[in-house]
């Protein structure tokens, strides 16, 4: 197995330690992309210089480059800081021009866990002091194999022990079936799917856009791809409340009821049938039959 050490700053890692978060984002000022480790795989913690010490992880998801107010949307404080204005401060100190909404690289991190000082573990020798980002290691090798062993020792003793447990052996879809992710990994996941557009309008301006559930999270609908449109926030509260729907079909249906009780709609109505604007690419992300079917029995109007 493969995983990532990357090096990280310490007051990120504290912030994220004290309110224990379901995952995290970690981001790069830059809009850099990250591809050396697969989906579900570790990544982990590394402090700078003088503590050069190894102190958490989280189970990689996906890298995607954002703007920062989709970042913030999608993670808020799961991002490392307290407030949006905090995060740009931060990210513009880092970065040669300075940017109201700059785009940055985003590592999105699952069931993320973090040592207490007394279980941070000494970095590899081979750890050169002149690496700025991070390296990989791989546990078919004997440097690897003995961190990681070290990391599950002190895994034991956090709340996350039921996941690795034993090594991993589940990666790509099979991790993403297996394990719930976050609702800003969903949102992340089923913007990009969807190219940045609603599945229903076409639209594509970033802030009115939402990633809806079909079958609702409070319903135990998960948060996987197939489980989402991507709709203007407009759309996204019909379809919530049982005005709009998706045929198996992917062809938007629109109830009578929003004409029999606002007695307007026209808008809508001309939506009517029409095929979804907008598809994932990935069969398999495409929104699933059961769930539409759910959808269509227990929330739609007719």
């Amino acid at each position: 197995m493969k995983f990532w050490v990357g090096i990280t700053d310490k007051n990120w890692f504290n912030y994220l330690s004290s309110i224990s978060p379901d995952e995290v984002n970690f981001w790069k000022p830059g809009g850099q992309g990250f591809g050396a480790i697969e989906v579900g795989a570790p990544f982990l913690f590394k402090l700078h210089h003088p503590q050069n010490k190894i102190v958490g992880g989280g189970f990689f998801i996906r890298s995607e480059q954002l703007p920062l107010s989709l970042a913030w949307d999608a993670f808020g404080n799961k991002n490392g800081s307290n407030s949006l204005s905090d995060l740009r401060n931060k990210i513009n100190s880092l970065r040669k021009y300075p940017d109201s909404n700059p785009t940055i690289g985003c590592v999105i991190l699952n069931q993320p866990f973090f040592f207490s000082e007394d279980q941070w573990i000494d970095v590899p020798v081979s750890f050169a002091k002149n690496i700025v980002s991070g390296k990989t290691y791989d546990t078919n090798e004997r440097e690897g194999k003995r961190l990681w062993n070290e990391v599950l020792l002190r895994l034991s003793n956090v709340k996350t022990k039921e996941m690795i447990a034993e090594p991993l052996v589940a990666y790509g879809k099979e991790y993403l079936a297996k394990w719930r992710i976050g609702q800003g990994a969903f949102r992340v996941l089923v913007t990009e799917a969807y190219k940045r557009r609603c599945a229903m309008s076409g639209e594509k301006a970033l802030p009115v856009l939402q990633a809806a559930h079909i079958k609702p999270f409070n319903e135990l609908g998960p948060n996987s791809i197939n489980n989402g449109l991507l709709l203007r926030s407009d759309f996204h509260i019909l379809f919530d409340r049982g005005y709009l729907t998706v045929t198996p079909e992917y062809k938007i249906e629109v109830s009578k009821k929003i004409k029999e009780e606002f007695n307007n709609g026209k808008h809508y109505y001309n939506f009517h049938g029409k095929v979804l604007d907008t598809l994932p690419r990935i069969i398999e992300d495409r929104p699933k039959k059961y769930f539409i079917e759910w959808h269509n029995e227990h929330v739609f109007l007719g």
